[in-house]
C-alpha cells in the first residue's frame, strides 16, 4: 500500500501548493460553466477521503459531519469561504492523510461496508477504497486545474 499512499501524498501536495498559489478571490470564484470552485473541490477531497474510508469502515471520520456534509457529493459552494475556512482545509490535506496511513498501519480498517460508487467501481475493502480514492482526487484535481484557467 505504499505506493497508494506516495500517490495520495503527492495529489495532496499538489492540491495545497495551488491553495497556497492562489488568492482567496480566486479559490472562491466559481468560473462560468462550472457548479464550483478550487476551494470547494480541494474540500470536496477530504470529505469523500473520510467517508470512504472510516465511514464506510463503520469508524468516526476525522473531521466534523458538518464539513463532509458542506463539501459531499452533489453539494454546491454556499457562499465564499473564509481564509481560516481555507487554512483548515490545507491543514486537512495534510493531516487527515498522515492519520489515515497511520491508522491503516495500526491495522483499525476491520470491517468494510461494500459499496458502488457512481462510476460502477464496488468497494469491496479498504484496499479498495484507498485506490479509488487516489483516482476520484485525481479527477478533482483536474478539474481544479480547469478552474484554474479561468480565475
Amino acid at each position: 500500500m505504499s505506493s497508494v499512499f506516495e500517490t495520495q501524498k503527492t495529489i495532496r501536495e499538489v492540491l495545497v501548493k495551488i491553495l497556497n498559489n492562489y488568492s482567496l478571490e480566486q479559490l472562491n470564484k466559481i468560473p462560468a460553466g462550472f457548479n464550483n470552485n478550487i476551494i470547494w473541490n480541494a474540500a470536496h477531497c477530504v470529505a469523500v477521503h473520510q467517508a470512504l474510508i472510516y465511514k464506510l469502515s463503520g469508524l468516526p471520520s476525522k473531521v466534523s459531519a458538518e464539513f463532509i456534509l458542506k463539501y459531499s457529493k452533489g453539494a454546491k459552494p454556499e457562499g465564499d469561504v473564509s481564509q481560516d475556512e481555507v487554512d483548515e482545509i490545507k491543514e486537512l490535506l495534510s493531516t487527515t492523510l498522515q492519520q489515515v496511513q497511520k491508522d491503516y498501519n495500526d491495522n483499525i480498517f476491520v470491517n468494510y461496508h461494500e459499496y458502488t460508487t457512481s462510476l460502477g467501481n464496488t468497494l469491496r475493502d479498504i484496499n479498495g477504497a484507498l485506490e479509488f480514492n487516489n483516482y476520484h482526487e485525481g479527477i478533482h484535481t483536474g478539474v481544479i486545474m480547469s478552474i484554474r484557467k479561468f480565475v
